[in-house]
């Protein structure tokens, strides 16, 4: 008897010790390292390419060379992408050599330049950057972008960025203006998503992501994510003959409602869903539902690199009713993705007639 309980109680400790082990293990593990695989054997779907001829509207200067851009192409006909966006930034010699880099292929990609910032606020600034605005014209740029502000003025432009001016400033008006009478559409980044405003800590939804991307609000002046939705707004409306396309779904993923407000006051404003596969997904219903409202409003966007699995995943997650898996490493996010699903109907005009409508604006 004195055998056994001894080797019960031996048992347990044995147990015991593995279940302390587990836990110090777990308790051990860095949420950065956390790559989740999916227990559930649900369909998994494979897209190999798009449902229709797709043409990026947000994608930039990624390659480096010409063979580069040669098996850019092939991966393009390989994931049926007809026409890609360089959204260049760039005025003056860089949106030149831009041009130049990809002429080889004039009928895949299509060069946007930006605007020049340089001595912004100075006597005849305004007809300066309208006079480089036509000389890119000129050179190639069927539209501006991708600009961008995150609440301290624009910050993309190159060689000079609009430090302290936001769409909206008066000063813009000219440029905006001759946007539209050049049938230039505007692709403009605003904001960022609701969780890289929240602390970066244990209550944050996207942590990962809010932690690098963290947007600090304690600047004197710093507009937020209303106050630039408000400015963009501003600035579509005063300027109706110029399309404007909002970057990333104007950063609403969290709150898709001040987007469809502005679509259904602005017929001359549209979004993309650029890198923004990982923050629509976890909520396919909400998100496939306000897709599907407004249709006629989304054009297809990438803003990921060349890769061919990077576009196979977006058409994943549009096309497919896959539920609960992982992209971990393409998005950075630790929450589970489902495919939206969306209907024929609303996959054409989002990949291919939307952007059409826009590309060929007389």
């Amino acid at each position: 008897m004195k055998q056994i309980i001894l080797c019960f109680s031996l048992m347990l400790c044995i147990n015991a010790m593995f279940i302390a082990g587990s836990f110090a293990q777990a308790n051990s593990q860095l949420l950065k390292n956390f790559m989740p695989v999916s227990i559930y054997n649900t369909p998994k779907t494979v897209v190999s390419k798009a449902a229709f001829p797709a043409i990026d509207m947000h994608s930039h200067d990624y390659a480096e060379t010409q063979t580069d851009i040669d098996n850019w192409v092939k991966t393009m006909d390989s994931v049926g992408m007809a026409k890609t966006l360089i959204l260049t930034y760039s005025t003056g010699k860089s949106f030149d050599s831009a041009v130049d880099k990809y002429k080889r292929y004039p009928t895949r990609f299509e060069i946007w330049c930006g605007f020049d910032y340089t001595g912004f606020g100075t006597p005849g600034w305004e007809k300066r950057a309208v006079a480089e605005l036509e000389r890119c014209y000129k050179k190639g740029a069927r539209g501006v972008g991708e600009l961008g502000d995150k609440g301290e003025g624009e910050l993309y432009s190159k060689p000079t960025p609009g430090v302290g001016v936001h769409i909206d400033n008066p000063a813009m008006k000219p440029l905006l203006q001759k946007c539209g009478e050049l049938k230039m559409p505007v692709s403009i980044h605003i904001s960022e998503d609701a969780w890289m405003y929240a602390n970066p800590d244990s209550t944050n939804d996207g942590l990962m992501n809010a932690d690098k991307w963290h947007v600090n609000m304690n600047k004197p002046g710093k507009l937020d994510h209303d106050q630039l939705m408000a400015g963009l707004a501003t600035a579509v409306g005063q300027n109706p003959k110029t399309i404007f396309i909002a970057c990333h779904l104007a950063n609403c993923c969290a709150n898709l409602e001040p987007l469809g407000k502005m679509f259904d006051k602005y017929p001359n404003f549209y979004a993309d869903i650029a890198a923004r596969m990982g923050e629509i997904s976890p909520v396919p219903k909400y998100s496939g539902d306000f897709i599907t409202k407004y249709q006629d409003r989304f054009v297809f966007g990438t803003d990921n690199g060349m890769d061919s699995y990077m576009y196979r995943s977006s058409f994943h997650i549009l096309e497919s009713a896959d539920e609960h898996f992982y992209e971990v490493n393409q998005y950075h996010y630790h929450w589970a993705l489902f495919g939206l699903h969306l209907t024929k109907e609303v996959l054409k005009k989002v990949y291919q007639t939307n952007a059409e409508k826009i590309l060929n604006h007389k």
